[in-house]
């Protein structure tokens, strides 16, 4: 089980900020809890970790939580623990994520042709990240750390942590913040280690993390970015960690860069 603690990020739901009527307290609420759905992935989340994720008492939860289920929004999972719904599937095809694993597969082709080790696309889903696309590459001992489908908390895999970096500052803030209960469960990672690696992310221009969605993988990503230079979704390559020192990371992420401006010019 996760440990969980008392969240900085997360505003208290007794203080009001102004001009803020009941109808949007309600709805920042239930988007609150509903980030912290998708954050927890196929485990689900209980009442009470959903009380500890948000800053709310167990009342207003629990009403949250009826309209999310009613809706589809939220699903359950067994007898006390809550999901994403099939709603929020929907949404995800509605918005054309077929299409972008189509337009990703060929950048994920050539970077992986070019290593020899497996690549991997992802795009955001609230506060996670969504596997939508994967290539397996040629050397002998591939690391397939994740599978299309695979849904973790944001920044945790280095495509995840190019992406959140690539976001403003409000937004990675709310994204750990809705991932901090479960973030322990990845190699240890904090809020206050994820923070880090988001600022060392954007000096560079690309992620690497290792050790923590899997031990003993190390992995370089990049974000991907639409033609209105907003960041959309993002590729990385994972090895082990002898076969990634910092030469290899730099040519890697060098190649994943150089791939994007050949095949997506204009964006994705």
């Amino acid at each position: 089980m996760p440990s969980h603690h008392t969240n900085p990020n997360v505003r208290p739901a007794d203080i009001s900020l102004p001009n803020d009527d009941p109808g949007s307290r309600t709805l920042r609420r239930g988007l609150q809890v509903l980030d912290a759905v998708l954050a927890a992935g196929g485990e689900g989340l209980r009442v009470v970790d959903l009380c500890q994720a948000t800053g709310l008492e167990r009342a207003p939860v629990h009403r949250l939580l009826c309209t999310l289920l009613d809706s589809g929004y939220v699903a359950r999972h067994g007898r006390f623990r809550y999901t994403a719904g099939p709603r929020l599937a929907a949404m995800a095809g509605a918005a054309g994520l077929p299409n972008m694993a189509v337009r990703l597969q060929p950048v994920l082709e050539r970077v992986s042709a070019g290593c020899g080790d497996a690549a991997f696309a992802i795009v955001r889903e609230g506060a996670q990240s969504h596997c939508i696309a994967r290539q397996v590459g040629t050397h002998p001992v591939q690391i397939l750390v994740i599978q299309v489908g695979t849904r973790q908390p944001l920044g945790v895999g280095a495509a995840g942590l190019a992406l959140l970096a690539a976001l403003p500052d409000a937004e990675v803030q709310a994204a750990m913040a809705a991932n901090a209960p479960v973030l322990a469960q990845y190699g240890g990672m904090t809020p206050e280690r994820m923070a880090l690696l988001v600022k060392a992310t954007r000096e560079r221009g690309w992620s690497v993390i290792g050790n923590h969605a899997t031990r003993g993988v190390l992995a370089v990503g990049m974000a991907v970015r639409n033609a209105a230079g907003e960041p959309v979704a993002a590729v990385s390559v994972a090895s082990t960690l002898e076969r990634m020192p910092g030469e290899r990371q730099k040519l890697i992420a060098r190649s994943i860069g150089d791939t994007l401006t050949a095949l997506l010019p204009g964006g994705l």
